[in-house]
C-alpha cells in the first residue's frame, strides 16, 4: 500500500522544479550578497530579481519584501516590532481566540514580560470571527490588530478586507498571517488592506526555513535580529538565496496553477467529507461548510483520541494531523475546536485531513477501507459514550 499523505498543511514536500533551481544557487551561484566581487554581485542581483518577482504577485513595492526564517519569524517580526515600536503611542493588542501559536504564543509573551494587553475576539460556531467584534475590541491605546487570513487547524478564511477596513477607519495597523492562503486564495496586499502579510515556503512545495514578511511602507518596525544590517536593517544574517530562489519559483507556480488546482481540491474535499460523514457514526465537520480552503477537511470523531487514531493509520501508511504540527507533541486539546464551542472530550477526537498534488480519489477511497474499522476498534474500549446531539447545540 503506497504513502497516503493527508497533511500538507503541517508542510509538503519540494516540488522538482524548485529543487532543480535552488541546486544553481548551492553549487555555482553560491556567493553571499554582502560581498562586493562577481560571486556576491551575482548573488544579490539573484536576490533582488526574487524581490521585485514577490512584489509583483502580491501588489507590493520591492522594498516592502523582508525575507525571514520562516513564517514563525515573520510573525513575531511583524507583532513584536510594531508593538517595540509603538509603545508610547499605546500597548493594546487585538487577535482572535483560533491563531496559530505563532501568534499567540508571541502576544502571551508581551502580556507576560512587557505589559502589553491582548483582547482574543472570539469565533462563532463555525469558527468565523465578526468584523464587528474586532471592531468593539478596538481602544484608544489600540496599535495592531494580528488576525489570520485562513486557519491552519480548521481551514476556515476569514473576513480580513473587511477588518483591514475596519483597522484603517480607526488608524490601527492590521497583519495577517496568510501562510495557509498562498496558493489558494488571494494574497494581493491592495485588494485586502492589510499593514504587513506572512507567508512561508513549505505550504506549497517551496523549502522548509524561509518565510517572507510584507511590511508597507512608511510602517515602522524593531527587528529582532542585529548585526549585518541585511533586509533593510529589519532582519540581519546572511539571506539564504537558494531558499528564497526557491521559495519564489513555487510561489509562481502556486499562482500560475492555483484556479486549477482550488476546483480540483474542493471536488476531493467534498468528496473526503462525505464519504467520511456518511459511512463513520457520530462525527461532524468542524469549521463552515463553504467558506474554508480547499484541501481542508476538519473532522471530529466522538468518544475516541485523536492521538490514537493518528497511530492507527499511521501503520497503513495513511497519515493525518489532530491539529497544528507545530503543538502536535502535546497532549492539550486543540485550541481551535474548543474556540468554536466544543467540550473538551469532543476537541480530543478531532482529525485534520489536508489534501495536496499527489492525492487523488483512490487514496481517500483507500483510506476508508481502514478508517470506520479503527473508529469502532477504538470506540469499543473507550470509557467515553458521548453522543454528537449532546455535545452540537
Amino acid at each position: 500500500m503506497r504513502d497516503k499523505y493527508f497533511d500538507h498543511s503541517a508542510t509538503t514536500y519540494v516540488r522538482p522544479e524548485v529543487v532543480e533551481i535552488m541546486q544553481e544557487y548551492y553549487s555555482e551561484k553560491y556567493g553571499n550578497p554582502g560581498s562586493f566581487h562577481y560571486k556576491g554581485l551575482e548573488a544579490n542581483e539573484a536576490l533582488n530579481s526574487a524581490r521585485e518577482k514577490f512584489a509583483d504577485i502580491i501588489g507590493s513595492k520591492s522594498d516592502e519584501i523582508i525575507f525571514t526564517g520562516g513564517g514563525t519569524e515573520s510573525c513575531n517580526l511583524a507583532i513584536k516590532g510594531v508593538a517595540r515600536s509603538l509603545k508610547k503611542q499605546g500597548k493594546h493588542i487585538i487577535t482572535s481566540t483560533i491563531e496559530h501559536h505563532a501568534v499567540m504564543d508571541t502576544c502571551d509573551y508581551l502580556e507576560r514580560h512587557e505589559d502589553y494587553e491582548v483582547t482574543y475576539v472570539d469565533v462563532n460556531k463555525d469558527g468565523i470571527i465578526d468584523p464587528e467584534s474586532v471592531r468593539k475590541a478596538i481602544r484608544p491605546d489600540t496599535i495592531l490588530i494580528s488576525i489570520m487570513y485562513a486557519n491552519n487547524e480548521i481551514g476556515t478564511i476569514q473576513p480580513i478586507k473587511k477588518i483591514a477596513k475596519i483597522a484603517k477607519e480607526n488608524d490601527v495597523l492590521i497583519h495577517t498571517d496568510a501562510c495557509q492562503a498562498i496558493g489558494a486564495l488571494d494574497i494581493n496586499v491592495q485588494d485586502l488592506g492589510v499593514d504587513m502579510m506572512t507567508l512561508n515556503a513549505s505550504k506549497i512545495y517551496g523549502p522548509k526555513g524561509v518565510g517572507m514578511l510584507y511590511l508597507r511602507k512608511g510602517v515602522r518596525i524593531v527587528p529582532l535580529i542585529h548585526g549585518g544590517g541585511q533586509e533593510r536593517n529589519l532582519r540581519s544574517g546572511t539571506e539564504n538565496v537558494p531558499g528564497i530562489i526557491g521559495f519564489t519559483k513555487a510561489v509562481e507556480l502556486a499562482q500560475e496553477e492555483k484556479t486549477e488546482e482550488s476546483k480540483r481540491l474542493i471536488k476531493l474535499r467534498d468528496y473526503l467529507i462525505k464519504r467520511v460523514t456518511d459511512e463513520v457514526p457520530e462525527c461532524w465537520l468542524n469549521g463552515h461548510p463553504e467558506k474554508r480552503l480547499p484541501n481542508n477537511a476538519n473532522i471530529t470523531f466522538l468518544n475516541v483520541e485523536g492521538e490514537a487514531i493518528i497511530l492507527l493509520l499511521n501503520e497503513y501508511k495513511v497519515y493525518v494531523s489532530s491539529g497544528s504540527a507545530c503543538t502536535s507533541k502535546t497532549l492539550d486539546p486543540s485550541h481551535v475546536i474548543v474556540s468554536m464551542g466544543l467540550p473538551y472530550e469532543a476537541a480530543h477526537g478531532s482529525i485534520r485531513f489536508t489534501l495536496g498534488k499527489i492525492n487523488t480519489k483512490k487514496d481517500i477511497d483507500d483510506m476508508m477501507e481502514v478508517l470506520p474499522p479503527i473508529i469502532k476498534k477504538l470506540r469499543g474500549i473507550s470509557p467515553v459514550h458521548l453522543k454528537a446531539s449532546e455535545v452540537i447545540k
